[in-house]
């Protein structure tokens, strides 16, 4: 495992697990899971009308909050997460609702081919990801690899709107000075938890190492990898819906 991965490994196990908790118990969030399953995967449902025997892999699944809903509909879901803490509450979460999740931790880029080479009908991403890996073309070769021919993926993510947004501009959004949105750097950051917690508290909290894209970057490395590129949809941000907040991307891996 590379020091970046390694290092967002300690970010995403710390105080994980009693974070999850803190918002909603395994046995809260499986009662949503199963009272409503399709109001959790929001843009993407149209995805999954047909999820019955469908095996997804969700990558980087986290607390499971996609993963229990699409086992509700009876896919087979599978999330690769680097975090163990994540785990133990998916699982839980799981266990509650009386479904069953495959739960591998580890890193992404180290996915077991001999295992799971070629093995999903669906790749599906959401929340905001692909900044934890350094290497977007590396990254989707793995995803390609572990889809069956004829597959597809789902990525939703982070808008790169955003990028200019937090790293170009300041709070009056004025151009910082040597501001780059086509920069290459990999910035040091907080982990998603850490803004739910006072100020003393964040300062405990271990660092991510991210990696943000540019639109071109995202598009080309989904056709750089071979993938027929079939939509590129963009969303309103949550907290302005005049401005985009994120995106998704369809995409098909070729008989």
């Amino acid at each position: 495992m590379e020091n970046y991965a390694a290092q967002n490994k300690i970010a995403w196990e710390y105080d994980a697990y009693n974070f999850w908790v803190s918002r909603e118990t395994p046995a809260e969030r499986a009662k949503e899971a199963l009272e409503n399953p399709k109001s959790h995967l929001r843009y993407h449902t149209k995805y999954f009308e047909n999820a019955e025997g469908m095996t997804v892999a969700n990558i980087c699944g986290s607390c499971g909050a996609r993963a229990i809903p699409l086992a509700v509909l009876g896919a087979n879901v599978s999330v690769f997460d680097i975090s163990e803490q994540n785990k133990k509450y998916a699982c839980e979460a799981g266990e509650a609702a009386g479904v069953y999740i495959n739960y591998v931790v580890g890193d992404v880029l180290d996915i077991d081919m001999s295992v799971y080479g070629e093995y999903f009908d669906v790749a599906y991403m959401e929340g905001g990801i692909l900044h934890y890996f350094h290497d977007i073309n590396k990254f989707m070769s793995v995803i390609y690899n572990i889809l069956k021919p004829g597959a597809k993926l789902i990525l939703s993510d982070f808008h790169p709107f955003g990028k200019i947004m937090t790293l170009l501009t300041n709070n009056s959004g004025v151009l910082k000075e040597n501001a780059d949105y086509f920069s290459t750097e990999i910035t040091e950051g907080e982990m998603a938890h850490a803004g739910h917690y006072d100020e003393e508290k964040r300062k405990t909290f271990p660092k991510c190492l991210y990696r943000r894209y540019t639109l071109s970057e995202i598009i080309n490395a989904v056709i750089d990898t071979q993938f027929i590129l079939k939509s590129f949809d963009e969303h309103p941000s949550w907290t302005n819906d005049k401005l985009p907040g994120e995106y998704t991307i369809l995409a098909v891996k070729p008989n």
